[in-house]
């Protein structure tokens, strides 16, 4: 998916530098100089200089992949602070209630996400996505199927005083998603009037075309198509926009009269759950910061605690000297030093300066910009925190407000021939920004423009300085410079935010980046060593442990205290008390267990600690018996020798135990009965304080004990087979031993038994092997990973129909789930950015995937199965290795769905079918060609019992 901007000139030379992206997937190019050409010729520009070096046709061209298309290439007069980078690069602080986001992101690597997931969600012929570089959009929702239509729109439903400063869909009161026509800033009383009789939503600016549109755009635009399909530009550049012009000729009742346009067909899509966030202004930029920042109030889900003494303050890759003050408000410090001389009012934005010693005071409303320019000067620019830069350069102008130095040229004398300017200027062209070095003179200079006055001697100097408008700051700045500013302060910071980490954003960003940018600028970071968080203390072992890693240095210690402090929480949650086993069958009885097995439908990943731990899981997955039989079978007996005895059906071996330090060997490398043993441990056969050894202890027992597994089914199967095989001997245990424990107690000793065994992995095998049916598993945050349990109904998979669809494939491939688990586990310690984004739609897909097993349409939950096997290759590209892709490329055409279950990488895949027929073909096409000697299909039912205990 290639990202194509428009951009200022200045900024294209040093985009793909500054920001580290590679040319391949990131193009950019500035509207054609002297032209103003508008977002809609902007768009036609940009599609012909990306274009233009390709032989292909461009219709061919244009189908080939799909496209993001962002404008961001205007002058920001209302945003001055961020003119020379470009808005669209506008630094954003860590969202106090949000984890993942990385301490150096900015608006781009907001936007770009949402607009991602939308061209995924769209058909073949939609590839084009159109979206505006200074605003932020916020959906929490999973984006669904995008209609196979000419042009679709997102909109947000908002009322008459918001929407009448955009442009505005009116649509058909029946049918929402018909586009009657478009109204460009209509007045509140329009809005009110229409919305007796049609429905409005105001535009958002996200509009996603298809080539057929693209291609009229093109020609409304001025271009042409030639020979072999080569796209002609016009001799003359013209205007036009792609919302007024283009967007107000849309719809079944326009009163555009352009039939090519008219005949588009238009789809309009409210965006779920949107937030709509506009960065066009000085004011906007704190306004819609801080609305950002409070769009979550709740106590419980704020993460950081911050102590600065107003909320409107902004402080980011800065070296602060000063004491802020409550009643200081609305201000953005952004790559700034503000030495211990100055003084600060409100309404301040500073962006820019560099370290210095400089006496400076700012009233209320003076924002300041210091911006590199060529080799080693600056360009100085205060201005006002409402100015907009537009309008003549005249006494008269009422536009930049306050005591600017604009106003005080134009009203304290200065005489504007010598200046070589008319007095009619565009202030955006007006050249009064001086150049000069970092040198003594520069400070005096900077405190007379800031605060002006008839010294004769500054004045002078200002009038012998070369001398910028914002036009020319803009096309001079020294990106680089400006950059490797932001970071040195940036390197500073992470380690004022690391020892200050209870009231910062420090744990909660993405570690992971931060590591590899302290590996690699050698920052001295001394470790925290002492917490009363315990999970923040095991990320800052993991973060440690990371930045060794990147430093190639051995990390073992750091990673093993982060997991074993994981299984710390996890056993403390089990609140554990010594259970007391009491002989609970006569002794000719047999206690029987027996539990299905689990395929995850949605979600998986989610229920892992230390994601389910920080956000709480989400999985829906369902409980199946093989072949007729539940699979994973315990007996349990009482014996006559006072030992343990354990043996394995179906790998034949047998161990006796007659000692603690036997049954506490469950971490024993290569050993059959890892799982016994450690379940032995966690019912109580452990107990030295009360007898001398296990033979005593058996003996006031009443009996030694026989314990006999079998697994029928392969190890590695990916079908949650070891953490289902010990909570059915934990449940079995528990019957024998009269410890009466619950569904509940088992989920939570079963996870705990397998941090004793340190395989980890979450909690929804053991429930989803334990509890019957299809269902929605759910738990919420902390150390207390009790479930709810929400289920859907079955009957959608009994009818034969649907049944005869679903297949379930043993490959032959093993795996271990553990090499994968430490990986993405490694992940979640460190929230990883662009992991927690893909855990976060896991998520909510579960939620998704629920709601349409309820509504029991199997189309749609096959479509939701297909999901959730492109989102676990997302989390980890190594789950599909090349022989399973050798096997899905045999089935594709006749499977609407397939997955790996569990982990990946190998054990089973659940496939469904097109239709029974085709159900039939993929069989006959694999008993044919079987992967290896051990592939076979098997029957697959749905086990309505779950977990049974019975005795003799």
């Amino acid at each position: 998916m290639k990202k194509l901007l428009s951009l200022p000139q200045n900024l294209v030379n040093y985009f793909h530098q500054i920001e580290d992206k590679d040319k391949e997937s990131w193009f950019c190019a500035s509207d054609p100089e002297g032209s103003h050409v508008g977002s809609g010729g902007g768009t036609a520009w940009l599609l012909k200089e990306m274009w233009k070096n390709s032989e292909t046709d461009f219709n061919e061209w244009l189908k080939q992949e799909k496209r993001i298309i962002m404008h961001a290439g205007g002058q920001s007069r209302r945003l001055p602070a961020y003119a020379p980078s470009g808005k669209i690069l506008t630094p954003i602080p860590v969202f106090r209630w949000e984890r993942g986001q990385k301490i150096n992101q900015n608006l781009l690597d907001l936007q770009i996400p949402l607009y991602e997931k939308i061209l995924q969600k769209s058909p073949k012929s939609l590839n084009t996505l159109i979206a505006s570089g200074d605003v932020y959009i916020q959906s929490d929702k999973n984006i669904k199927e995008l209609p196979d239509v000419d042009i679709v729109c997102y909109g947000l439903w908002a009322n008459a005083e918001l929407a009448t400063n955009h442009g505005v869909f009116v649509c058909n009161k029946n049918a929402s998603e018909e586009l009657l026509y478009m109204l460009q800033k209509p007045s509140p009383k329009i809005l009110k009037n229409l919305s007796q009789d049609q429905l409005f939503l105001m535009d958002i600016g996200i509009w996603v075309l298809s080539d057929k549109a693209v291609n009229v755009l093109l020609k409304h635009s001025g271009y042409s198509l030639g020979k072999n399909g080569r796209l002609l530009t016009p001799e003359n550049l013209s205007f036009y926009d792609l919302y007024s012009d283009f967007g107000l000729n849309m719809g079944s009742h326009t009163e555009g009269k352009n039939p090519e346009i008219n005949d588009l067909k238009i789809s309009i899509l409210p965006l779920p759950k949107g937030e709509f966030y506009h960065f066009g202004t000085s004011r906007e930029l704190i306004s819609s910061t801080l609305s950002i920042q409070n769009r979550i109030i709740d106590q419980r889900s704020i993460l950081h605690k911050d102590d600065k003494p107003h909320s409107s303050m902004f402080v980011q890759n800065a070296d602060i000297k000063i004491k802020l003050r409550p009643d200081q408000r609305n201000l953005w410090i952004e790559n700034s030093y503000i030495g211990e001389n100055w003084e600060l009012q409100s309404e301040h934005i500073i962006t820019g300066v560099p370290e210095n010693n400089w006496e400076l005071k700012l009233s209320t409303g003076v924002c300041l910009d210091i911006v590199p320019i060529d080799g080693d000067s600056y360009c100085i620019r205060p201005y006002g925190f409402f100015d907009a830069f537009r309008g003549p350069l005249n006494v008269d102008s009422t536009v930049w407000m306050g005591e600017s130095f604009a106003n005080w040229l134009l009203h304290r004398g200065v005489a504007f021939p010598d200046l070589d300017f008319p007095e009619d200027t565009d202030l955006q062209a007006a050249a009064i920004f001086p150049v000069l070095k970092l040198n003594g003179s520069f400070g005096e200079l900077l405190t007379w423009m800031i605060n002006p006055s008839k010294n004769k001697e500054l004045l002078s100097l200002w009038l012998s300085c070369e001398r910028l408008s914002a036009n020319d700051i803009s096309k001079r700045a020294s990106l680089s410079r400006l950059y490797d500013q932001r970071e040195l302060f940036r390197n500073k910071n992470i380690v004022q935010l690391h020892s200050n980490y209870t009231k910062s954003v420090f744990y909660q960003s993405d570690l992971n980046y931060i590591a590899q940018h302290v590996a690699q600028n050698k920052i001295d970071l001394k470790p925290n060593l002492s917490f009363d968080n315990t999970f923040q203390q095991m990320q800052e072992f993991m973060f440690q442990a990371k930045i060794k890693k990147y430093l190639n240095q051995d990390n073992t210690i750091e990673e093993q205290k982060a997991f074993d402090l994981l299984g710390d929480i996890i056993v403390d949650s089990l609140g554990y008390e010594q259970p007391e086993p009491q002989l609970n069958i006569f002794h000719d009885q047999i206690v029987w267990g027996r539990s299905p097995v689990r395929i995850d439908i949605a979600g998986g990943w989610t229920d892992t600690p230390p994601y389910s731990i920080a956000y709480g899981g989400a999985v829906v997955n369902m409980a199946i018996n093989l072949n007729g039989q539940p699979p994973l079978q315990v007996y349990i007996k009482p014996s006559k020798e006072y030992k343990v005895i354990l043996r394995s059906i179906d790998i034949g071996v047998r161990e006796d135990i007659s000692t603690y330090e036997e049954i506490s060997g469950f971490k024993q490398v290569g050993s059959a009965f890892s799982i016994p043993k450690a379940a032995l441990f966690l019912s109580g056969f452990n107990d030295k304080s009360s007898f001398k050894d296990l033979e005593e202890h058996l003996k006031a027992f009443g009996s030694g004990i026989e314990i006999t597994m079998l697994a029928a089914i392969p190890k590695g199967s990916g079908l949650g087979t070891s953490s289902i095989l010990s909570a059915t001997v934990l449940g079995a245990l528990s019957d024998f031993c009269g410890l009466k424990w619950d569904q509940n107690d088992l989920n939570q000793r079963t996870l705990v038994l397998e941090q004793l065994l340190t395989t980890g992995g979450g909690w929804q095998d053991q429930f989803g092997g334990i509890l019957p049916g299809i269902k929605l598993i759910e738990t919420q945050k902390g150390g207390n990973q009790t479930p709810n349990i929400s289920w859907a109904p079955e009957f959608i998979f009994s009818k034969p129909e649907n049944k005869a669809r679903m297949l379930l494939y043993y490959t032959g491939i093993t795996r271990t789930a553990k090499n994968i688990l430490s990986e993405i586990v490694t992940g979640m310690f460190l929230n990883e950015s662009r992991n927690t984004k893909i855990l976060k739609d896991i998520k909510e897909h579960a939620f998704e995937t629920f709601k349409i097993l309820q509504s029991a349409n199997f189309e749609d939950f096959s479509d939701c199965v297909a999901l959730t096997w492109e989102q676990k290759k997302k989390l980890d590209r190594g789950i599909n290795p090349p022989e399973i892709d050798k096997l899905i490329d045999i089935i594709k055409d006749y499977a609407s769905a397939y997955k790996l279950p569990g982990a990946g990488g190998g054990g089973y895949l659940y496939i469904i079918a097109k239709d029974p027929n085709a159900a039939g073909i993929i069989r006959k096409l694999l008993n044919e060609n079987p992967l290896n000697d051990r592939a076979r299909f098997v029957d697959i039912d749905l086990s309505s019992t779950g977990f049974q205990v019975t005795r003799s």
